[in-house]
């Protein structure tokens, strides 16, 4: 047998967990990856939550979730009308988690440091989605101004 049908083949692992933190730093998480699922919510309350567009979110079951520090740090808003519990830094303001349910827990992707094993295929309210999102227009540079882009008028034509 030649050495190279001895050695076992390695495959390059990806880590088997994936950690997140607020705006501040005061709370961190981790989650197992891949994640569960994930999703873009344009739904009005996560545009309220999130002051954006939309937010993207990615979930894992409640026993792949744990705080690795600042949970005495989150405050918690129980928004009845949509049977759901967000909690976020009391120090930052930064949303850390979404709940519908104790068996769930939904984190925005924003917030992880590295892959949650998981691409966003779903859009949430798609119906409430608003107007003004960005939505890939071409994008041309902003002069005088670095690492601004701008979408061109579309340019009239004559009589």
């Amino acid at each position: 047998m030649s050495r190279r049908q001895a050695e076992p083949k390695l495959r390059a692992q990806s880590p088997a967990r994936a950690e997140g933190a607020c705006l501040c730093g005061a709370v961190a998480f981790e989650i197992g990856v891949p994640a569960r699922w994930a999703w873009h919510d344009h739904s009005s309350a996560t545009r309220r939550a999130h002051g954006a567009a939309y937010a993207t979110y990615v979930g894992t079951w409640a026993s792949r979730f744990r705080f690795l520090r600042g949970e005495d740090n989150l405050t918690r808003y129980e928004d009845k009308e949509n049977e759901a519990t967000r909690s976020f830094c009391s120090t930052c303001g930064t949303p850390v988690t979404y709940q519908r349910n104790a068996q769930n827990i939904n984190v925005p992707r924003a917030l992880l440091t590295s892959g949650s094993g998981r691409e966003p295929r779903y859009h949430i309210a798609i119906d409430q989605m608003q107007e003004w999102i960005y939505l890939g227009e071409p994008l041309s540079p902003l002069k005088g101004f670095p690492g601004v882009v701008w979408t061109r008028g579309r340019k009239k034509r004559g009589p």
